[in-house]
């Protein structure tokens, strides 16, 4: 590996000095012209992209070598090498000292990580350190591109709320970009921006089941007037449709679409959609009826995992579907099998999951909330004011108190549905073993059902979910039953996943206690999170907020208000009475 390195460095210094010292005689224009047409992946630009690094080095004009590099990483087929390429551009970044060309690169190598490796830690770790030096950059194209691998993050932890938001962020830039009057280039990378946030808006959507915004998204993509020059982002709108077909239960459609799509992720090497959409031709044959099709489907998802070592949640049903046929079949030697497989994606997915979730909103939802801050500190003292700058900070005040005011107003609505609620006391319908899904009623037999309905029962009253640390594997070994039975029941009895309904019980739990007993309106949110099990504070508030409609701080706010209401209303009563 050494020798063939060494032999191709030489190899393309001495093509540099054969072409008649081209360093001299060309400009980095015409150098990069004889391969920028080429297309990603194309191992045959290196020998040019060779001599324009070679150039600039000789110059030593560090800019251009840091597009080399980054040439370098579009046009290389090694994964590797495009890493190798991406530290090299970092290096000469930061000898130059130039902080929007070192946050460029950082995006650069973070990006290569996310789109070739998957690997969500180290391209965080890369995207925010970009963004810690794009601070005081002037850049917008740079900064919305930190904002989308930011909001790509958060949609691959499920905070697809927060990834909306950083998507229409970049939409509301790079469409209107896009119709400007740019360099090629530029104008190629906004329309390529425009595309692509689409396509993960239409993601976050189609997660929180808006169904009708995420088609309306699609279709907008795929109308726009050059999407025929854009590949890539053509297959991920496509394949997109074809699981919108799917939802809406036109399996064919779906499989056509889904399938059309494929040769592109496979080509580009991505494993994260090329999986999702397998999964999708699978279950679009559950859907048609034919078992055999989609079980072959299923153990292609399978055999990626194996190989890449990556799963998202929502492809976790494909093994509770392998699960199934097999224990169908009394083949307990592949239900075994797929059971351990499920287990270790389980376990790769929850060691991602609470790193990247602390580490995002530590570092980066923070910082921008407290640069905010900073910002509008300063936009209240008198520098070199002009009367521009002053209407704009009381303009800036007017909406902020008018958001606040607004946002008081839907704080109490919230606070009185949810005190509605609590004073009704209305019991859940319980769903009789009749009334289960014909797909539940083939896993779970009526004696099975029976059980974990007492067993449930049970649990909720005896406030077994206040147990930090509760898993579904933990709570089934409580139970003494199949962690698959229990996540089938639960989702077809409940309506929502066993993370969802350990959330809910929890919440709820902890809800009433701060409504009835004015002890827990005095206790720190922390304490409130570990009073109904949940160790993480910003989790707590996040899920409090997500099933209640409300923060738990404005929670207490309100109640406390109410008290004293109370409280004044009773004092006057009994004056008036004592009169």
């Amino acid at each position: 590996m050494l020798y063939r390195k060494v032999f191709l460095y030489f190899f393309y210094l001495s093509l540099f000095f054969s072409s008649g010292k081209i360093h001299g005689q060309h400009s980095f224009e015409d150098i990069r012209s004889t391969y920028d047409k080429k297309k990603e992946n194309d191992i045959t630009a290196l020998k040019g992209i060779n001599l324009y690094i070679q150039k600039a080095k000789l110059e030593n004009n560090l800019v251009e070598q840091i597009q080399g590099y980054r040439d370098a990483t579009f046009y290389s087929k090694d994964k590797r090498l495009k890493i190798n390429y991406a530290d090299s551009a970092i290096v000469t970044a930061q000898r130059a000292d130039d902080k929007e060309l070192i946050s460029t690169v950082y995006l650069l190598k973070g990006s290569l990580y996310y789109f070739y490796y998957k690997n969500y830690q180290s391209a965080l770790a890369e995207y925010l350190k970009a963004y810690q030096y794009s601070k005081d950059s002037k850049d917008d194209y740079l900064k919305y591109k930190i904002v989308y691998q930011m909001g790509l993050v958060k949609s691959y932890l499920g905070y697809y709320s927060e990834g909306i938001e950083h998507f229409n962020e970049c939409i509301s830039y790079f469409e209107p970009k896009s119709k400007e009057k740019l360099e090629s280039g530029a104008t190629r990378n906004v329309e390529r921006g425009y595309l692509n946030s689409l396509h993960q808006i239409a993601v976050c959507y189609r997660n929180i089941k808006d169904y009708k915004k995420a088609d309306s998204i699609i279709d907008a993509g795929l109308r726009f007037s050059k999407i025929d020059e854009f590949s890539s982002e053509k297959a991920y709108l496509t394949k997109c449709k074809g699981i919108s077909e799917y939802h809406d239960k036109n399996y064919n459609s779906a499989i056509i679409l889904l399938q059309k799509s494929l040769p592109i992720l496979n080509k580009n090497d991505d494993f994260y959609w090329s999986s999702v959409s397998e999964f999708y031709i699978g279950k679009s044959y559950l859907g048609l009826g034919k078992e055999d099709l989609a079980i072959k489907q299923f153990e292609k998802v399978d055999s990626i995992f194996q190989k890449r070592q990556f799963i998202v949640p929502e492809l976790f049903e494909n093994y509770n579907f392998l699960i199934k046929y097999y224990q169908n079949r009394k083949d307990s030697e592949k239900e075994l099998e797929y059971s351990k497989k499920l287990l270790k994606a389980d376990s790769i997915l929850n060691r991602d999951f609470k790193y990247l979730s602390e580490k995002i909103h530590k570092d980066y939802d923070k910082q921008i909330l407290e640069e905010s801050k900073t910002r509008l500190e300063a936009s209240n003292k008198w520098g070199f004011g002009t009367i521009v700058i002053l209407i704009a900070v009381l303009l800036i005040i007017a909406l902020l108190a008018w958001k606040f005011y607004k946002n008081g107003k839907q704080i109490k609505l919230k606070y009185l549905e949810l005190e509605n609620q609590l004073n009704q006391q209305i019991k859940p319908v319980s769903l009789s073993y009749e009334n289960l899904s014909s797909h539940g009623k083939s896993i779970l037999n009526e004696e099975v059902f029976s059980d974990l309905q007492n067993k449930l029962r049970e649990f909720e009253t005896n406030e077994g979910f206040k147990e930090n640390g509760l898993t579904i594997d933990r709570l089934a070994n409580i139970l003494h039953t199949n962690k698959y039975y229990l996540s089938q029941y639960i989702n077809d009895v409940k309506g929502i996943n066993f993370s969802k309904y350990l959330s809910t019980l929890r919440i709820n739990y902890i809800t009433r206690l701060m409504y009835e007993n004015p002890y827990y309106l005095q206790i720190k949110v922390q304490g409130l999170a570990d009073e109904c099990g949940i160790a993480s504070r910003q989790n707590f508030s996040d899920l409090f907020q997500e099933i209640n409609g409300i923060r738990p701080t404005d929670f207490i706010k309100q109640r406390k208000a109410e008290m004293d209401k109370y409280e004044e209303r009773g004092s006057a009563e009994f004056k008036l009475k004592k009169n």
